[in-house]
């Protein structure tokens, strides 16, 4: 592998781990739905403000998110809402998982 394909595989690594904790995956869909400010993101989620800023934090490091201060609050934004493109992706995957194991469990039950 060359050097180019290895730093894009490594940055689409680290987004897709970014992604990859529910916690998270509940901060991104949410944000997709507009800005939200610490306080409200940490009474949605019901963690404490530390557990709920490190998981921005980890957001922010793969560049999915970016925060605002307006006045005493700190607000964060979502930069790509194709990442809604990604999680479509990803529930259309696991319904087919889940289709195909259905149909598997038919088959056993019927030569049973």
């Amino acid at each position: 592998m060359d050097d180019a394909t290895r730093i894009r595989c490594e940055e689409l690594a680290k987004v897709m781990k970014a992604l990859g904790h529910p916690t998270r995956s509940f901060l991104a869909l949410t944000l997709a739905e507009g800005s939200r400010c610490v306080c409200e993101l940490t009474e949605m989620v019901g963690a404490d403000v530390s557990t709920v800023s490190k998981h921005l934090s980890i957001l922010r490091e793969a560049g999915l998110v970016y925060s605002e201060k307006i006045g005493l609050q700190v607000h964060y934004h979502l930069t790509s809402p194709c990442v809604l493109d990604f999680y479509n992706c990803v529930e259309s995957v696991v319904r087919q998982d889940v289709a195909q194991k259905a149909s598997m469990l038919e088959t056993d039950e019927q030569e049973s």
